[in-house]
């Protein structure tokens, strides 16, 4: 070994007691990190009247990146409505359960593994919920009565299970964009407009045909090889995102036919059926109200040109 690999391997040795050491300090910091009054009163702003209208107080606190492990200390400001969590160590959200005034909260890369358990039902005025990169693994337990956005990007989420959608009435925006999802089943939100999907797994589209107002689906960067599951009970959506899949078939096209009324933009760049001769023109033959396809805005010269090829096509039932 020569002289130089010798410092190599030393180095790395080094490197790796190093981050040894490291990990064991972080540990060591996570026993005692408790949220106190006095980073409280660091983190607050915003001064607004009481619920009541008597007084004053302030409604917005900003914890991110204190390296949390308890907010126990948190349950006595009552009158918080947009709190922000982000970048700590959180599991427990217990002490949340007296703001009930809250009506924004975020809880990004923290240590969440489930929302069984947690008050969010009782924080009956929550419109708007980010729970990203945490640790979750479905969406059981969820419940939001006021709910109107949810974002829970980046967790390990395999199964939308468990949804109680009776609770979820108001909620019109799903993120759940970098997860584990082989499937869109369970989705079963009758209100829901926006659902973005984009970069899990997904290899087949289920229940669809529930989410009757949905108007934008976003399902980049999945593994996608048809199109079958849209439904014509999709009767309002307007943008349509497949980008980076393995649509090949023209039977995709069909499928979406029963969209034409609707559907205003779609993204298909980047599948094979992208690199097909003429491609625009096909695509505008079975989606003739199509406005925008791709980066590109369908011209009139486009839309003329497919219309005069459609016409071309000769009927089966003449001959």
């Amino acid at each position: 070994m020569s002289d130089m690999d010798e410092e190599e391997v030393l180095s790395e040795g080094k490197v790796e007691e190093d981050t040894e050491e490291g990990h064991e300090e972080e540990e060591d910091q996570l026993m005692v990190c408790h949220l106190t009054k006095e980073t409280i009163a660091e983190g607050l702003s915003l001064l607004a009247r009481t619920g009541n209208g008597l007084s004053h107080a302030f409604v917005r606190l900003d914890l991110t990146d204190k390296g949390l492990t308890d907010i126990t200390a948190i349950s006595s400001y009552v009158h918080i409505r947009f709190l922000d969590l982000s970048k700590n160590h959180l599991t427990d959200l217990s002490p949340l359960a007296s703001l009930t005034h809250l009506l924004w909260l975020k809880m990004d890369s923290n240590a969440v593994a489930c929302f069984k358990g947690q008050p969010l039902g009782q924080l009956t005025y929550l419109q708007w919920l980010s729970v990203a990169m945490n640790q979750l693994k479905d969406l059981e337990g969820l419940v939001g009565p006021a709910l109107e956005s949810l974002n829970v990007i980046g967790n390990s989420i395999q199964r939308v299970n468990g949804l109680q959608y009776r609770h979820l009435t108001n909620l019109v925006t799903l993120e759940l964009r970098g997860n584990r999802l082989d499937t869109t089943d369970g989705i079963y939100l009758p209100n829901l407009r926006q659902l973005f999907l984009a970069d899990n797994g997904i290899k087949r589209l289920e229940g669809l045909d529930r989410l009757e107002c949905l108007d934008t689906l976003h399902l980049r960067d999945n593994q996608l090889e048809t199109l079958d599951g849209i439904s014509p009970n999709m009767k309002c959506l307007k943008y349509l995102n497949v980008r980076g899949n393995m649509i090949l078939s023209q039977n995709a096209l069909q499928v979406l036919g029963c969209l034409s009324n609707t559907l205003r933009t779609l993204v298909l760049a980047e599948n094979p059926l992208a690199e097909t001769e003429n491609y625009r023109l096909l695509v505008l033959a079975h989606l003739p109200q199509l406005e925008r396809l791709d980066k590109d805005p369908i011209s009139s010269e486009e839309r003329t040109e497919a219309h005069s090829r459609e016409e071309e096509v000769p009927d089966p039932e003449d001959f």
